[in-house]
């Protein structure tokens, strides 16, 4: 079977509450949202566009040969971003669009890849995403990190920061007999979903757990999931995982 193409579309906004100007945070002498796009560019992706909120993203992106468009400044999420840019782009429904944040300068090529490629195949599902297997107790407990549970055929039937499925006999200083994993934000979609999903209702599942990915099986939607192997790298939230990644890239 032949691979299918598809684009990778990377939001970027400059507002962070946690770290003020992120995409264009200092990464070894190169803006974070560049680094991202250059990580998404080693996959076989067919076009790699950054969807910016202010000007001064797109031109570090243009200075480093970064596809950059301005969307508006108001979006409420990631998604809504997406689905100007998509229709900025001229993308028909059918395009597959992987949505790889811009806070992942690290990002591993071959889960971009993975994600479309899984998508492509699935016919039954809306979207697919990412996951891999929890081996830290820590993560297992921790309500920053999400985690999924997965059908026999690897669609996904709930996200939570809480820690499931629950081990009913077991405690929270062991992981659980069973397999558990960790949820990664990363995203294909089909365009014409794409277009949908922001104008959707927010579940309550949604609100409670900060998931937007929930409110697309609240509504019925399947999200198949990748599981790979190979653990994600770690992204850019606060100023104290910008000190790790630029060690990392200093390494």
């Amino acid at each position: 079977m032949a691979e299918a193409a598809y684009v990778v579309l990377i939001p970027a906004r400059l507002g962070s509450s946690r770290l003020p100007n992120k995409p264009l945070a200092d990464l070894a002498g190169v803006p974070m949202v560049v680094r991202v796009a250059q990580q998404a560019k080693a996959s076989a992706a067919t076009q790699v566009v950054v969807a910016a909120d202010h000007p001064s993203i797109v031109q570090a992106c243009e200075q480093h040969g970064i596809e950059a468009i301005l969307t508006r400044d108001d979006h409420p999420s990631g998604s809504d971003r997406l689905a100007e840019a998509a229709g900025l782009l001229g993308l028909s429904d059918s395009q597959i669009v992987v949505n790889v944040q811009g806070d992942e300068p690290l990002i591993h090529p071959q889960h971009i890849h993975a994600v479309a490629q899984l998508l492509s195949q699935r016919v039954d599902v809306q979207m697919s995403t990412l996951a891999h297997p929890i081996t830290e107790v820590s993560d297992w407990t921790s309500p920053h990190v999400v985690k999924v549970v997965l059908s026999q055929t690897h669609l996904a039937h709930y996200f939570s920061r809480a820690s499931i499925p629950c081990w009913r006999d077991g405690s929270d200083q062991q992981l659980p007999p069973h397999p558990v994993y960790r949820h990664v934000g990363l995203y294909a979609y089909r365009c014409g979903f794409l277009k949908v999903f922001p104008q959707l209702a927010e579940a309550p599942t949604e609100k409670a757990e900060a998931l937007e990915q929930l409110r697309a099986l609240w509504h019925g939607y399947q999200i198949a999931v990748h599981v790979s192997d190979m653990a994600s790298a770690p992204g850019v939230d606060t100023p104290q995982d910008l000190l790790r990644v630029q060690s990392i890239l200093a390494r």
